[in-house]
């Protein structure tokens, strides 16, 4: 079974129509996409959009044997007039399933927002899951699904619909992920190949022709990663975004509860709000067990304050006791961390405060702290495929 994207594009295209976002501005070449419509072994169209008919030429297709025309996005009519030949744009019942005289089956996917999602069934029983944007499957319960071998969805704009599809099993290893439904949320060249690379996903150019079943080279996300970043720099946005598209993430926060401290609290609560409900939180430092242990993507946020606890414990504040034998305590403390890191099965990503690059602080204890963490950062970054340092919002990969 072979698809061919007539377009990627949200539905008001990239870039869009008089948007002077730097995004748009930069959204030229093979980066200037038209809004999504699919055509399946040419007789099959999914979502009719301005200007398909020449996105078909242009591809080296023709729309002449399409026989059914579905609609996925909320409206109810065409968004364009039907081109002549063209049979006339339906939309398929939730749950409903069709059959073109083709072999192909057809059967609408219901939705938790406006519109209908599709699953494919080609004649050599290939299995494609088209959503519309904005969208996720409705209904799914964990490792009830059956594996797809493409999917096409919104990774971008609903990450957590491709993690409630992970958790079903409608999305394993072999399925390929393309991104479609791409809009101005994320600039496009590298940095849209980096964030759909962190969720197992890709995208490709307005025209392209994939077949259905084929393997794809597509980037392994990296099972550990380190994101290091300054005070407020989106060092933990961006360690959360790489998760959002897996399901049952453990996160664990390292500062602890602070009783007492109003503007801790707010902070605890602003990380708390952006997580998905599907994540489940544990508050400690005894990171080595975790990472021994098998079990879904673990984020740790964070190291610096990992540490803190660290030479809270080893009395690192006084300097005769880190003369006679703190220092050696926090290096083997630091040490059976990454070793646990070094040995860890299950995904990884963990936060850190880069602290090196500002003054220096006028204290004996808070050089030691910044050179403990220097050291630490260092360690871990070791053990990592994958390194990247937030700055102004802006990831800067230094490995992987």
């Amino acid at each position: 079974m072979e698809v061919t994207l007539l377009g990627t594009g949200a539905p008001a295209g990239l870039p869009r129509p008089n948007c002077p976002c730097a995004a748009c501005a930069v959204a030229l070449g093979e980066d200037a996409r038209a809004a999504t419509a699919v055509l399946v072994d040419g007789m099959l169209l999914l979502d009719l959009t301005p200007g398909a008919a020449f996105a078909a030429a242009r591809a080296g297709h023709s729309l002449g044997g399409v026989r059914q025309v579905l609609l996925s996005h909320p409206h109810d009519g065409p968004p364009v007039e039907v081109p002549a030949g063209l049979p006339q744009p339906v939309r398929v019942p939730d749950g409903q399933e069709s059959t073109l005289l083709t072999g192909h089956r057809v059967r609408a996917v219901a939705m938790d927002a406006p519109g209908t999602g599709y699953a494919v069934t080609g004649p050599q029983g290939q299995r494609l899951l088209y959503l519309p944007p904005g969208g996720s499957p409705a209904g799914l319960e964990n490792g009830t699904a059956e594996s797809y071998d493409m999917v096409l969805a919104d990774v971008v704009g609903r990450p957590d619909a491709l993690a409630r599809l992970r958790a079903a099993g409608a999305v394993g290893p072999a399925t390929d992920v393309v991104a479609v439904h791409l809009d101005h949320d994320v600039p496009p060249g590298a940095e849209s190949v980096r964030r759909l690379a962190a969720a197992g996903a890709r995208a490709v150019p307005d025209g392209a022709t994939l077949t259905v079943g084929v393997y794809e080279d597509v980037p392994d996300v990296p099972r550990r990663t380190l994101v290091l970043g300054g005070a407020r720099s989106g060092k933990s946005v961006e360690a959360e975004r790489r998760l959002e598209a897996f399901p049952d993430v453990l996160y664990v926060a390292t500062g602890g509860t602070r009783g007492g401290d109003s503007e801790w609290a707010s902070r605890v609560a602003a990380h708390r709000e952006r997580r998905p409900g599907s994540w489940r939180t544990t508050e400690t430092c005894d990171l080595v067990p975790l990472l021994a242990e098998d079990g879904p993507p673990l984020l740790i946020d964070c190291l610096s304050l990992w540490l803190t606890d660290a030479m809270d414990a080893v009395g690192a504040w006084d300097d005769a006791v880190w003369a006679d034998a703190g220092e050696r305590d926090l290096r083997e403390r630091v040490r059976e961390l990454v070793e646990a890191v070094r040995g860890a099965r299950r995904t990884v990503v963990a936060v850190s405060n880069e602290v090196g690059s500002g003054i220096v602080p006028a204290t004996a204890s808070g050089r030691r702290y910044r050179d403990e963490l220097g050291r630490l950062n260092a360690a871990f970054a070791g053990e990592c495929e994958q390194v990247v340092l937030v700055v102004a919002g802006q990831a800067v990969v230094l490995r992987g």
